[in-house]
């Protein structure tokens, strides 16, 4: 049966986006909100004081075993050697043999023998099916974490709202968190991470306890924000979305993701290594780019690119709440330095490329 046939899955957080006014929609097989009422007033709510998204959708894994770290430093393109201290976050993507990219994640070291990965839900069945091709050479166990779901609490005032609602000894433990460090607080696993460019957490905690703490969260002044306005941050930010920026046909080097690769320790044969090497090495014939529309229009994917080395394509495209401007990312010929055009309904309308991203923690970078 295709996923299309099926019933959507919903998220223990169904019936509260419904008290919500949540406007739900089919989104990789889920029925999720897109949005609350207005995206446009959600959008700014993360930017200027704090909202949450249910991530719930998302997938949770946890590997446990004695070769689990080289198992993770064979399937991932970045290195968990690098992951030293507990809870320590390392974004990376999972290529196959030929460099592409199979999904976008983030791995947490929890311990030796344990670590942590989130994977997207539009990804999951193919990403089990790939990793679960690549353990059997390896002694460690996978335990899709299904019990578990997830929230994440982004925004200028997210941190200072959530936590509010823990106990002292946790409070302090969530406050002193780094960027990109997590840390299991009782029921709760904290950590701060997420997909908008402004600070906050992704917290996950078990099903039967989520709906009560997003009315907890709720009461302390945190918005729930919808899926249109998750798309609008993350873009602002500059962050890939896989299956639109990136995907098993585009390796890290055509995607914005070279810093993600980990090229020493030159020993370590990851997935995809010689395929990459090579690319380097003869130069990539793509790049993603940040574009500014300095006309009046809308900037959408599949939108062609016109530029004096060639054509490429929009791959994310929308107004931008923050900016006030129309803003895209493109791959688009490398070679290309000075600006272009790009086709909207039969016209070329010019665009500035900029270095990704365009805002971070409210400010506007371009």
């Amino acid at each position: 049966m295709s996923q299309s046939s099926q019933q959507p899955q919903r998220t223990p957080l169904y019936e509260k986006h419904l008290e919500s006014g949540g406007k739900m929609v089919d989104f990789a097989g889920w029925e999720m909100p897109i949005n609350y009422g207005s995206q446009v007033k959600e959008h700014k709510q993360v930017r200027e004081d704090a909202g949450m998204f249910d991530v719930s959708h998302m997938v949770v894994l946890d590997f446990k075993g004695a070769e689990v770290k080289a198992f993770l430093q064979k399937l991932l393109a970045n290195d968990v050697a690098r992951l030293k201290d507990a809870g320590k976050a390392l974004y990376s993507g999972m290529l196959n043999k030929q460099g592409g990219v199979i999904d976008d994640l983030i791995v947490y070291y929890l311990a030796d023998d344990f670590y942590r990965v989130v994977v997207n839900a539009a990804t999951r069945e193919n990403d089990l099916k790939w990793i679960n091709s690549q353990m059997a050479a390896f002694d460690l166990t996978l335990t899709e974490r299904d019990d578990l779901s997830m929230i994440a609490v982004q925004g200028p005032s997210a941190r200072g709202k959530v936590v509010s609602l823990l106990s002292e000894a946790d409070a302090k433990v969530a406050s002193d968190l780094k960027i990109f460090f997590g840390a299991q607080l009782g029921d709760l696993f904290v950590a701060r991470t997420g997909y908008t460019g402004e600070d906050g957490f992704e917290i996950i905690l078990p099903n039967q306890q989520v709906a009560d703490f997003w009315g907890q969260l709720i009461d302390a002044g945190v918005k729930p924000i919808g899926l249109g306005a998750r798309d609008t941050l993350r873009l602002e930010a500059g962050m890939n979305l896989y299956g639109t920026d990136m995907d098993e046909g585009i390796s890290p080097l055509q995607a914005g993701m070279a810093w993600t690769i980990a090229w020493e320790p030159t020993e370590r044969d990851f997935n995809g290594r010689a395929a990459l090497e090579k690319e380097k090495m003869e130069g990539s014939k793509s790049k993603l780019v940040g574009l500014v529309l300095e006309d009046k229009g809308v900037l959408r994917g599949h939108q062609k690119v016109i530029t004096s080395h060639g054509e490429g394509e929009i791959t994310s495209g929308s107004f931008s709440p923050t900016i006030g401007k129309s803003i895209a990312l493109a791959r688009i010929p490398s070679e290309t330095q000075d600006n272009c055009f790009v086709e909207i309904r039969g016209k070329q309308l010019a665009v500035k490329i900029v270095k990704p991203p365009f805002v971070r923690n409210g400010k506007v970078l371009i």
